[in-house]
C-alpha cells in the first residue's frame, strides 16, 4: 500500500480502482488502448457496404476491443472522436462502452467535463451513474473552473463506486503556459493541484491502497511526473503521450510507484494506426486486428521491460 494511504471509503461497497488494479496484476499489464476512430485513418474495410459512418466505427472499435480484452485491463474512448458523428456518434459511444464491459475491461471515459454547480452535477451523473446513459468507470476532468466545480464529481464518484482522472499535468507542448505558472501564492500549478489530488484523494482509498481520484500526468514530462508521484504516492495516473506523442517506454516509469501499480500508459494512435506503417497490410480485418493486437503487446512488453528494470517490488 503507498505511505498515506490509511482511509478507506464507506459510501461505496466496490470500488472501481480495487478492480483496476485486480485487472492490472492479472493480465501483468498496466497499459491501456485509446479508442479514438478517426475516419481519415480507418481502414478502408470498415468504410465499405451500406452502414452509416458511426456504424461502421462500431464495428471497428468492436473489433479493436476484442483484440485486445485479453491483453489490457481497460479502454480510453476519447468523446470527441464520436460527437463529430453527431447523435448516432454518441449512441456508438454508449455502445462501446457496454461492450468493453461485457469483455471484462474497466472504461475510462476521456472526455475532459467540468462546470459549475448544477451543470457539473449533470455532467457527473450522465458519465458515472450507473443508471445514467454511459456507466464509464473512470472519467477524466479539468480542475480550471476551481475545485468547488469539482466536487459534484467527486461526491458522485464515491456513490457510484467510479474514479476521476483530474488534469495536472497533461501531454501537449502547450501545457506548460498553465500548469507551470504560479497561482496567486506563488505555488506552481500542477504541483498544487497535486496537493489537492492527493489531499481529497486519501478521503476514497480503496482496499488496494490508491484512490478513486487520480490524475492526468503526461509521459512526455518524466522530471515533472517524477515530483509530481512524490506528491501524490496513492493516486492513478493516467499517462497519455506513449507512442505517437513521443513519450516512450523509459520515460512513463517515473509515473510508477515501487511496486509497478499506480499509472496506466494510454496509447491510441500508436496501436489503432499502425496498420498505415505497416507496408505488407493487405487491407483485411483479420490483418487489421492482428497488427492492432501486436502494437498493444509490444506496448505492454517495453513499458514493463522498464519497469522490471527499474524497481523490485514489482507485485506481478
Amino acid at each position: 500500500m503507498p505511505s498515506g494511504a490509511t482511509k478507506r471509503n464507506t459510501e461505496a461497497n466496490n470500488m472501481v480502482v480495487d478492480g483496476l488494479v485486480e485487472e492490472i496484476r492479472r493480465k501483468k499489464n498496466p497499459c491501456i488502448v485509446g479508442i479514438d476512430p478517426e475516419w481519415s485513418k480507418l481502414p478502408d474495410c470498415y468504410k465499405s457496404g451500406a452502414l452509416s459512418r458511426a456504424d461502421s466505427v462500431l464495428e471497428w472499435a468492436t473489433d479493436v476491443i476484442e483484440a485486445v480484452a485479453d491483453i489490457v485491463p481497460a479502454v480510453k474512448p476519447q468523446m470527441a472522436f464520436f460527437e463529430v458523428f453527431g447523435a448516432e456518434g454518441v449512441r456508438v459511444h454508449q455502445q462501446i462502452v457496454s461492450r468493453a464491459h461485457s469483455k471484462g475491461l474497466i472504461v475510462v471515459d476521456d472526455s475532459k467535463r467540468n462546470d459549475i454547480g448544477n451543470t457539473a452535477r449533470a455532467y457527473a451523473y450522465a458519465h458515472l451513474a450507473k443508471d445514467g446513459p454511459i456507466n464509464a468507470d473512470f472519467l477524466t476532468v479539468s480542475p480550471f473552473l476551481g475545485t468547488d466545480s469539482m466536487q459534484p464529481f467527486i461526491d458522485t464518484a464515491a456513490r457510484e463506486g467510479k474514479g476521476i482522472f483530474v488534469l495536472v499535468k497533461t501531454s501537449n507542448p502547450g501545457s506548460a503556459e498553465i500548469s507551470e505558472a504560479t497561482n496567486a501564492q506563488g505555488e506552481n500549478i500542477s504541483r498544487w493541484l497535486a496537493g489537492w489530488v492527493n489531499s481529497v484523494g486519501n478521503t476514497c482509498v480503496g482496499e488496494c491502497g490508491y484512490s478513486s481520484v487520480g490524475a492526468v500526468v503526461g509521459a512526455t514530462f518524466p522530471d515533472e511526473a517524477r515530483q509530481l508521484r512524490s506528491i501524490m504516492k496513492n493516486s492513478f495516473f493516467l499517462v497519455p503521450g506513449y507512442g505517437a506523442q513521443g513519450g516512450g517506454a523509459a520515460d512513463v516509469v517515473s509515473c510508477f510507484n515501487d511496486d509497478g501499480l499506480g499509472a496506466l500508459v494510454s496509447s491510441s494512435r500508436g496501436v489503432l494506426y499502425r496498420h498505415l506503417e505497416t507496408p505488407e497490410y493487405d487491407g483485411s480485418r483479420p490483418m487489421y486486428t492482428d497488427i492492432v493486437r501486436q502494437s498493444a503487446i509490444e506496448m505492454r512488453d517495453a513499458v514493463c521491460g522498464e519497469l522490471y528494470t527499474a524497481y523490485t517490488k514489482m507485485v506481478y
